[in-house]
């Protein structure tokens, strides 16, 4: 099998691997608990100690699988599978970040992105607050413009977009798994 029909098999199973593993919660001993306290601290150093950590250790579960050393297909790394242009990007504000394959690095990379698209949905008045979050990761997920798309088609049908739902459909089909994934980690469902 050559690596471009390994791509197209993986792309082509995307939303099957996206549900596999919900089963288990994102606060299940099932997950290593070992990147724990770097969740926590870049939680906290970018959103501020009232946000729950959890939200970030479930989208590395639905990055990586939380493994370190995950590399996608198209040159994702790390836990939160961070394209190296735009760990280049995040550390040109962010100096003190070294290499991208470490874990630490790799996590506040990608919280610090995580803000960052957060803070962009912000700006957008009707957006709940509540909602933000999964817009965020719908954009890590996609990218921002892709989501900004989905968001003004669903405003086609309606003037007033306010939940992720409404986009949902207009996004990626990869990126609707993506976002449902990460919800469905957060739930207790055993």
């Amino acid at each position: 099998m050559t690596r471009r029909s390994v791509y197209w098999l993986l792309i082509a199973l995307l939303p099957t691997l996206a549900l596999a593993g919900v089963r288990h919660h994102v606060k299940h001993d099932h997950w290593t608990d070992e990147y724990d306290h770097l969740f926590r601290k870049y939680t906290k150093h970018y959103f501020g100690a009232h946000f729950d950590w959890h939200w970030f250790k479930a989208q590395g579960i639905a990055e990586s699988g939380l493994k370190a050393d995950a590399l996608s297909p198209v040159g994702a790394r790390g836990i939160m599978q961070i394209l190296p242009a735009t760990y280049q990007e995040i550390r040109e504000r962010n100096r003190f970040m070294a290499d991208i394959d470490e874990p630490r690095w790799n996590i506040a990379a990608g919280i610090f992105y995580d803000r960052q698209l957060y803070r962009k949905w912000k700006k957008k008045r009707d957006i709940h607050t509540e909602e933000r979050l999964n817009f965020a990761f719908g954009s890590y997920n996609a990218g921002y413009g892709n989501i900004l798309k989905a968001h003004k088609r669903a405003r086609q049908r309606n003037p007033v977009v306010k939940r992720w739902e409404q986009v949902a459909a207009h996004a990626p089909r990869e990126t609707r798994h993506y976002v449902k994934r990460i919800q469905r980690l957060m739930q207790v469902v055993e």
